[in-house]
Order: C-alpha cells, then structure tokens, then sequence
C-alpha cells in the first residue's frame, strides 16, 4: 500500500512542479537571476505552510516526531550545496525538476540526470578515501532540529523550538506575499 501512496504523491508533486512552470529552465534562471520571483514566492510560501502544519502537528500530538528522520550537517554539506548551486544555475534544473522535465519530454533534462548519476557515482567511489578527511566533520552538534524532540536535541536550548520555527514559517510566507513578481 505504502508504494501506491509513494507514486500518487510523486506523480501529484511532479504535476504540480510542472504546472507552476519549476521544470522550465528558463523559470528557474530567472528565479536565480532574480528578474522572475515566481518560483521564489512558490517555494518560500510551500516551505511556509509545511512547516507551519508539521511543527504544529508535532506540538498537536498529531505528527509523531519519531517519524522524522534528521540528518547530520557536515562539514561537506555546504560544499554539495555550492555544488548543487552551481549545477542547478548552469542547466536550470535541480534534482526533482529534472526528472519532472525529463517526464514531459525535454531531452536536456535527461543529460541532466545523466550528469547527476555519474557524479553520485563519483561520489561513490571516492567515499573511502573522502570519509577519512574532514569533509565528514560534524557541524553544529551533528543532528539538532529548532524543536526538541524524543531522538533529537535542539540547536538552541532555553526556548520554545516549536514557536520559533512556525515564526520562521511565518515569516517564509509574509515575505512571499510581500516580494514583488520582479527585482528588475
């Protein structure tokens, strides 16, 4: 059952980047450039609203934060970001935009994902000796949310994680209404 959930919610969310325009590169070079905000304002407000209803859902009882699975911040992790970045400005495509363009056709989008297998194959192959150098040093105390939860410490003791993360969410949603469609 957990697959046919995974593919209607893969195939809802691979439409609805399609339908916002984020599988056109020329939409997200323009978003990079910063002369179209509209998948800017697409993604601070969805960014919002998510966390809104999961830090809220968590502080509700609703959500139960065991299901959350937080990752490590290494020393590596900014260096992929600039990787990514960089990707991500010289084709227009980032990971899951890719595979939606690829989807509805475009044939760029699959030297893309091409490109992107072989460097997670390159990665791969270089885990051994990468693992051994300070690439893989912890940061910032390793796996920490805003909110403590039961597995996870939170990266600032001594005050409301929830409340400030859904401020923050908050304030991802005040500042995609207030963004105008252009910077121009």
């Amino acid at each position: 059952m957990e697959i046919f959930l995974a593919v209607f919610l893969g195939t809802a969310f691979g439409f609805v980047l399609q339908r916002i325009g984020a599988a056109d590169p020329d939409k997200i070079i323009g978003m990079l450039r910063l002369t179209d905000m509209h998948l800017v304002k697409t993604i601070l407000t969805g960014i919002g609203v998510s966390s809104s209803i999961l830090f809220l859902g968590m502080m509700a009882g609703v959500i139960d934060s065991g299901h959350l699975s937080v990752k490590s911040m290494h020393a590596g992790v900014p260096l992929g970001g600039v990787l990514l970045g960089i990707g991500w400005a010289i084709s227009g495509f980032c990971p899951g935009t890719g595979l939606v363009a690829a989807g509805s056709g475009r044939k760029d989008a699959l030297f893309f994902i091409m490109g992107g297998l072989v460097g997670a194959g390159l990665f791969m192959l270089m885990y051994g000796a990468l693992a051994e150098t300070a690439v893989f040093n912890s940061l910032l105390g390793g796996k920490v949310t805003l909110s403590q939860t039961e597995k996870y410490e939170a990266l600032v003791s001594g005050f409301n994680g929830t409340l400030f993360a859904v401020l923050i969410a908050a304030g991802f949603i005040v500042l995609s209404i207030k963004l105008p469609r252009s910077l121009r």
